[in-house]
C-alpha cells in the first residue's frame, strides 16, 4: 500500500475543480443567486481541500474567505 498524497495524483480537471479559485467562483455564484453569505472552508480532506457553504464551519474546517 502506498503512502502517497492522494491530492498529488489527481487529474488536471479534478485539481482545477478542487481549487480555491473554483470554490470562490462557486461562492460568488451562489451568493448572487440566493443573497446568502457563503463561507469558503479549508477541510482536512485532501480530495476536497475547499468547500463552499452557507453554514458555519465544523470541526477541522477553517474559514478561508467569506463572500457576503
Amino acid at each position: 500500500m502506498s503512502n502517497a498524497d492522494p491530492a498529488a495524483s489527481l487529474s488536471p480537471r479534478r485539481q482545477r475543480l478542487s481549487s480555491f479559485e473554483n470554490s470562490y467562483a462557486v461562492a460568488l455564484q451562489r451568493q448572487r443567486q440566493t443573497g446568502v453569505s457563503q463561507f469558503i472552508l479549508r477541510t482536512a480532506n485532501p480530495l476536497q481541500p475547499f468547500r463552499t457553504t452557507s453554514r458555519a464551519p465544523r470541526i477541522q474546517e477553517y474559514i478561508v474567505a467569506l463572500v457576503a
